[in-house]
C-alpha cells in the first residue's frame, strides 16, 4: 500500500511494540521503500511519542525497556481487539498477550535520552488531535522536552500552529495509518545526501527543514 501510494520512506510504530517490524522491513525492501523500525510509545502522562531507530537490535532493545514498565496486565482480545505477530508474507503467528494500548511508566521527559542513546529519533505524534496527544495531555508545549520537531495530523486545523507556544515549531504530516486504507498519499518529501535508511535517520535526528518540502498537489 504504501508503494501504491507513492511513498518511498515508512515506519512501522504500533503501540508499546516492535513486535511486527522485522516483517515490515523485509516487505519494505522489497518494494525498494526505505524502512525504520520503530513504535509509538504511550508514555506514563498518556501522549503518544513516535520513536524510530536504525535497526531491530536498537527497537527491541527499546522495547525490552518499554515492556519493562508496562503494567503486567493481559490483553482481552474480546474488548481491544488481537493483538497479532504476522511474518512478511501476511501468515499469522501468534498473538502479542500483553496489553499494549495502555501507558508505560516512561515520563515524556525521559523519552529523548532513552531512544538517542540507542541511536534513535523521537518526536510527539498528532499534537493537534484531543487525545493522546502532547497538546491536550500537558497543554503547551514546552521546548526543554527536547524534540526537534513535531507531527500533526492529515487533518490538523489551518489556524492551529498560530499558537504563541507552536509559532515556528518544524511539523511534519503522518498517515498514523491502522488500517491499511488509512495510508494517505505522499504528500512531502525531503532532500538527503543518499537514499538510505540511515541518511534519513540521520535528517531526523538533526533536520534541516531547509531541506524539507511539500509535494506539488
Amino acid at each position: 500500500m504504501c508503494a501504491l501510494a507513492g511513498i518511498e520512506a515508512a515506519a512501522l510504530t504500533d503501540h508499546n511494540t516492535v513486535g511486527n517490524c522485522a516483517a515490515f522491513c523485509e516487505a519494505a525492501e522489497r518494494y525498494g521503500i526505505i524502512a525504520l523500525p520503530g513504535m509509538e510509545l504511550t508514555t506514563a502522562e498518556e501522549v503518544h511519542v513516535v520513536c524510530v531507530f536504525g535497526n531491530l537490535d536498537a527497537a527491541r532493545a527499546f522495547e525490552a525497556e518499554v515492556f519493562r514498565r508496562l503494567p503486567p496486565l493481559e490483553n482481552d482480545s474480546r474488548v481491544f481487539g488481537p493483538q497479532i505477530r504476522m511474518d512478511s508474507e501476511d501468515t499469522v503467528l501468534g498473538e502479542e498477550r500483553r496489553m499494549l494500548s495502555t501507558a508505560t511508566g516512561i515520563g515524556i521527559y525521559e523519552v529523548p535520552g532513552l531512544v538517542a542513546a540507542l541511536g534513535g529519533a523521537c518526536w510527539p505524534a498528532h499534537i493537534d488531535r484531543p487525545s493522546f496527544s502532547l497538546i491536550s495531555n500537558l497543554g503547551l508545549w514546552d521546548p526543554g522536552l527536547g524534540f526537534p520537531f513535531a507531527e500533526v495530523s492529515r487533518a490538523c486545523p489551518p489556524d492551529f500552529l498560530d499558537r504563541p507556544d507552536l509559532k515556528g515549531l518544524p511539523v511534519i504530516t503522518a498517515s498514523d495509518a491502522h488500517y491499511l486504507d488509512q495510508i494517505m498519499d505522499a504528500c512531502q518529501q525531503v532532500e538527503l545526501a543518499e537514499k538510505n535508511s540511515s541518511a534519513l535517520l540521520e535528517w531526523l535526528k538533526r533536520p534541516d527543514f531547509n531541506a524539507f518540502s511539500p509535494l506539488p498537489s
